[in-house]
């Protein structure tokens, strides 16, 4: 073998896009594990509402397809093996169990019209759907709510359970490049370029409900200034922010319940 093979076969281990599909593979695994750890926390924080409620992200190799929970597992009991892969036409392509029909004609909708976005939560949480029967925005009443100063819509439609993919596309539509929405007498969504940070946007907006409910039952709130709003969201309303502020509620999490990645 002269020195040339020798050298090829030497390097084998490392050929155009072994790489690629190593890191790929880092990555979909990571994406997974932040899933299952966001629908145990949603489990622990007594989000979960029978069969009601679900969290997707988009798969890193193949951007039309994402992962979700299957229909009829519990937040508090979800494991990585249970997880769904699901394209944008409804195909369950890995994973055995029920696709719930309301995830896929919101989340579906969500993920084409939004490259950026890589993951989506919607629960049916006792504050925010309590929140949503008002048809309000949510007041900058708190250093926490301003994280959503100007970023968030009011989905002001409600037909009954989201089974048509027009009323997925009209979500799209009215939500723009906001992170969240209030679903009128429904509940909340929220979304982000991390598993992280839409489901940290979605725990911090139902605790903002649950804030602005408890203050308007108190009395008036004081509203805090445009300025100061404004200001405080740049800090609090970036996307690096909501990624670390589920860091500690993941480590906790994962150090209670490690078989959650079984």
């Amino acid at each position: 073998m002269n020195d040339k093979t020798n050298s090829i076969v030497m390097n084998a281990d490392t050929l155009p896009g072994q790489d690629d599909v190593l890191s790929t593979d880092k990555e979909r695994l990571h994406r997974k594990q932040q899933l299952v750890a966001a629908f145990r926390l949603f489990g622990k924080f007594g989000f979960d509402e029978g069969v009601a409620g679900h969290i997707t992200v988009r798969d890193p190799e193949k951007a039309d397809h994402f992962w979700v929970n299957p229909m009829g597992v519990s937040f508090k009991q979800i494991k990585l093996s249970h997880l769904l892969l699901v394209n944008h036409k409804g195909d369950v392509v890995e994973g055995q169990g029920l696709l719930n029909g309301a995830a896929f004609t919101i989340h579906s909708q969500l993920h084409k019209a939004r490259p950026e976005v890589i993951a989506a939560a919607h629960a049916h949480s006792v504050y925010g759907k309590s929140w949503s029967t008002l048809g309000r925005l949510l007041d900058p009443l708190t250093q926490d709510s301003c994280a959503f100063y100007n970023d968030h819509i009011l989905f002001d439609v409600f037909n009954g359970v989201v089974l048509d993919t027009s009323e997925g596309e009209l979500l799209a539509q009215k939500m723009g490049n906001k992170k969240a929405a209030i679903l009128q007498n429904h509940g909340l969504i929220t979304v982000g370029d991390s598993v992280e940070a839409a489901a940290w946007w979605y725990i911090t907006m139902e605790r903002s409900c649950q804030a602005q409910l408890l203050a308007e039952a108190a009395g008036t709130p004081k509203l805090i200034s445009d300025t100061a709003a404004a200001a405080t969201f740049g800090i609090v309303g970036n996307s690096m922010a909501g990624k670390f502020q589920f860091k500690p509620l993941f480590d906790v999490i994962t150090a209670e319940q490690p078989d959650m990645f079984e």
